[in-house]
Formats: structure tokens, sequence, C-alpha cells
């Protein structure tokens, strides 16, 4: 299973997207506090319609706490626009963290510092887009993990 982190997300609908997705390919919603919003948060339950109840969510203190529960080898991939390293060009394995940080600021720089061999980047014409949605982000994230790990083989394709 793969775990889709968000560091101190911000948007409540874009965690409700994320935790939709995360619902639909198996994946679990790791929230690092502070939340921008309460998991009460209306916005965030209309996003994630109504399968927010079912989504497999632990919200954790901090990211360090997080990590401390993982074994010594659990691998961890952060998310950000500051490195060349394409995201593609990793090699994602069953159990992995994709790490995301928020919305108007990315991941911390002490995080990114600290696991500077760990970050990769979703390639962009830097000359007219700044970012991705973080929704989208993770998407695109999750959807290459999980054709590279070959989860979903055994489902027919649409064309199928």
């Amino acid at each position: 299973m793969l775990h889709v982190v968000l560091v101190e997300p911000e948007i409540p609908p874009n965690t409700g997207n994320i935790g939709r997705l995360c619902l639909a390919t198996g994946a679990h919603l790791d929230l690092v506090e502070p939340l921008g919003f309460s998991l009460d948060d209306q916005a965030l339950r209309r996003a994630g319609l109504d399968y927010w109840s079912e989504v497999p969510v632990t919200v954790w203190k901090s990211f360090d706490a997080l990590r401390a529960t993982q074994s010594n080898d659990a691998r961890f991939f952060f998310f950000t626009t500051k490195v060349k390293r394409r995201f593609w060009d990793a090699q994602f394995r069953d159990g992995d963290f994709l790490v995301f940080g928020r919305e108007t600021k990315g991941l911390p720089e002490q995080l990114l510092a600290r696991h500077a061999s760990q970050c990769v980047t979703i390639p962009m014409d830097e000359k007219t887009t700044r970012s991705l949605n973080l929704a989208t982000a993770v998407g695109i994230a999750v959807y290459e993990a999980l054709r590279q790990i070959g989860a979903g083989a055994d489902q027919p394709s649409s064309s199928e």
C-alpha cells in the first residue's frame, strides 16, 4: 500500500479530493499537523463526497512522529519544485511514502535539506507555471507509482 503524506495542508477541498483518490487507489492518507482546517470542515467532506468516512487516514502531530513509527528501511519521496530529479526516475515500491507540502509554501526547507537525496519533482514549464494544484500533483505521483509497482495489473483495462 502506498502512503500519501500531506504536511500541513491548508485547503480543505484539496485534501478531500486527495482522500477520495486514496480510497480509489488503495493508498493510505497521512496528514501532518497543523492542518489549515478541521476534519469536520464541510468543504473537505463535500470534496471527498460521501466517501470521506471510508478514507484510510491517520493524523500525526509532526512529520518526525510519523517517521518514528516506521522501520528504518521505509522509503520516503519528497515532492518539491526545488530539485531537478524527475519523479518518474525514482523506483517506487509498494509501501513507499509520497510526501507533499502545503499549498502555499511546499515542504519546509529543513525537511527538504534533511532528505535531499529523496527529493523529486514533477517537471513543468517554469516560464509559465510556478506549481501544480496539490490534488493534481498527488494524482500524477500516485498513478505513476502504481504504474511502476504494477498495482491493478489484474484489473481489465477500459478497452477490454
